[in-house]
């Protein structure tokens, strides 16, 4: 998968076919060596605390932007919960109010951004 010289391609190719092995999950080249550690590290399936079941190497990913169970700080008072959580607890959270600095009116939390320009 990489540009050769015209000059070393047959020997290239030789070492290749004798050393190399793609991978039929990801198509990576793997040296034939070391192609059962590759498939027991990035292609086993194990089952996130969320309990679905992914191949390791996307494991982090899963974790970091889609795993219902990953974590999220509400917007309204910054504590964390559980990505599933946030939308019900920030429904509730933003319909606390705050009494406003300025003009002395009780804001909901949810609309304390747009409340200064209308102020007073």
């Amino acid at each position: 998968k990489k540009d050769i010289p015209a000059v070393n391609f047959l020997i290239h190719e030789i070492h290749c076919r004798r050393n190399i092995e793609i991978c039929p999950y990801c198509s990576d080249s793997v040296p034939k060596s070391e192609m059962k550690n590759h498939m027991e590290s990035e292609h086993v399936q194990v089952t996130c605390k969320c309990r679905m079941k992914i191949e390791n190497s996307l494991l982090k990913d899963h974790e970091a932007s889609a795993c219902p169970l990953r974590p999220a700080l509400c917007q309204f008072c910054d504590i964390p919960l559980a990505f599933k959580e946030l939308q019900e607890h920030e429904s509730y959270c933003g319909a606390r109010t705050e009494r406003c600095g300025r003009c002395g009116r009780n804001v909901l939390l949810r609309e304390l951004r747009e409340h200064p320009p209308r102020c007073g």
